[in-house]
């Protein structure tokens, strides 16, 4: 039962784009983004590790929210290895923090996931909430893509069709992350986050 009801809660449509500050209101296209340090991790390696928006020196960087008891996480999750192997030898940088207090979403969870995936990305959990709450994170999965001068450049999904990628016919993400490395804006700069909403403590 409890499937079914994630089940329903995934949005699955398709993915609407729109000019930036259409769909989150805390954060929007062109911000600074929300500083973040000490959130502790699993990293590729499976080894222990924290996420420090600083010590990233990657000239881009993708940030990504998950949530792994989410079926369109789930939908998704070898889309995110692939495209973190893509630009593996660029300069790209890709981190995933959830914030559920779901045990599959908790530390041990993510470090079972990672090995179990062979997650090539650092991937974090942060009880309290916080980063979440600075980016306005509604969905998961939810990209955010910063700059080198870690302002805001995209924000959405990662393409037009979370829970099936035989029917995806845009992709956002990639395309947002190419027009940053050769130097332009990307073509679109904000997308409804399609997948699961994210619940926040009061």
């Amino acid at each position: 039962m409890r499937k079914v009801l994630l089940s329903l809660a995934v949005l699955a449509l398709a993915v609407p784009a729109y000019a930036a500050d259409h769909y989150n209101k805390k954060v929007k296209v062109g911000d600074q983004a929300p500083d973040f340090s000490g959130i502790p991790a699993v990293a590729p390696n499976g080894e222990q590790t924290s996420l420090t928006l600083g010590d990233i020196k990657e000239d881009v960087v993708v940030l990504v929210f998950l949530a792994n008891h989410c079926p369109a996480v789930l939908a998704a999750d070898d889309r995110i290895i692939e495209f973190t192997s893509e630009y593996k030898d660029k300069p790209v940088k890709v981190v995933a923090v959830a914030v559920s207090n779901a045990d599959e979403d908790k530390l041990p969870g993510i470090k079972n996931h990672a090995k179990e995936k062979k997650i090539n990305y650092t991937y974090g959990h942060d009880e309290t909430q916080a980063i979440g709450k600075a980016y306005g994170a509604s969905n998961t999965p939810h990209f955010f893509v910063l700059d080198k001068e870690r302002k805001i450049r995209y924000i959405g999904a990662m393409d037009d069709n979370v829970m099936n990628e035989t029917k995806v016919t845009k992709h956002y993400l990639k395309d947002a992350v190419d027009a940053l490395l050769a130097g332009n804006t990307p073509p679109v700069e904000e997308t409804r986050p399609a997948g699961c909403g994210i619940s926040y403590a009061k």
